[in-house]
C-alpha cells in the first residue's frame, strides 16, 4: 500500500520512551545537580533552537505542493512529532526531580546515592560504580541507576558489608571495599 493512503497517529508511542522511565519507586527521580542541568540545557536547546528549526522547514516544505509525496514535509512533520514527544518527556521528568548533593555524604562509608563504589564479587573482581539518576547513567562510564539491581544492593550497605545481588544464575555475593563521595564545592 502506498504511504500516500496510509496515516500516521500524532499520538503514535507518545510515551514509547517515557513511561517506563517515569515509572521509578515512589515516583522519585533524584538526579545531581549536573544531570538536572544537562536535562535542562537539551530541553531549552529543543524549545528555543530545534523545534523552531523545524517547523520552518515544515511550513517551508507545505508551500510546495503535493504534501503526500513531499519528502521534506513528511519527514519534517514526523521530527516535530519526535521533537515535542522529547519536550513533554523533558518535562515531565524535570517537573518531578529531586535534586541530590551527593558531596553531603563526604568522608561517610555508607552507600547513598551519589557514592562511587568499588565491591568485589564472589570470583574476586574488583568493579567500581558511581550511583545515579535513571536520567544521568552512563554504563559506558561506570555509573549505574540508583534503581538498577546492582545498586539497590548496594545502598545502605557500609564498607565492609556483602550484599547479596540477585543475578539470573540465583544470589551473588558482593563485598564492599570502598566508598567515596564528591567533595564539597566540587
Amino acid at each position: 500500500m502506498s504511504k500516500a493512503f496510509t496515516r500516521e497517529s500524532e499520538h503514535d508511542d507518545d510515551d514509547a520512551d517515557g513511561a517506563a522511565a517515569i515509572a521509578t519507586p515512589g515516583g522519585k527521580n533524584y538526579v545531581t545537580r549536573q544531570g538536572y542541568e544537562r536535562l535542562r540545557r537539551e530541553l531549552l536547546t529543543l524549545m528555543d533552537e530545534e523545534r523552531p528549526k523545524v517547523v520552518e522547514a515544515v511550513h517551508w516544505a507545505a508551500k510546495n505542493g503535493d504534501r503526500s509525496e513531499n519528502g521534506d514535509y513528511l519527514y519534517g512533520k514526523k521530527r516535530l512529532r519526535e521533537i515535542d514527544r522529547r519536550i513533554r518527556f523533558l518535562t515531565k521528568r524535570l517537573e518531578i526531580a529531586e535534586v541530590v548533593d551527593p558531596s553531603l555524604h563526604h568522608g561517610n562509608d555508607q552507600v547513598f546515592f551519589g557514592a562511587t563504589v568499588t565491591y568485589a564479587d564472589e570470583a574476586g573482581r574488583e568493579t567500581t560504580v558511581t550511583i545515579m539518576g535513571t536520567d544521568e547513567a552512563d554504563n559506558t562510564q561506570g555509573q549505574v541507576s540508583w534503581v538498577s539491581p546492582v545498586a539497590r544492593a548496594l545502598l545502605k550497605a557500609r564498607v565492609g558489608d556483602v550484599v547479596k545481588l540477585a543475578v539470573p544464575g540465583g544470589l551473588q555475593e558482593l563485598e564492599v571495599l570502598e566508598v567515596r563521595y564528591p567533595a564539597p564545592g566540587a
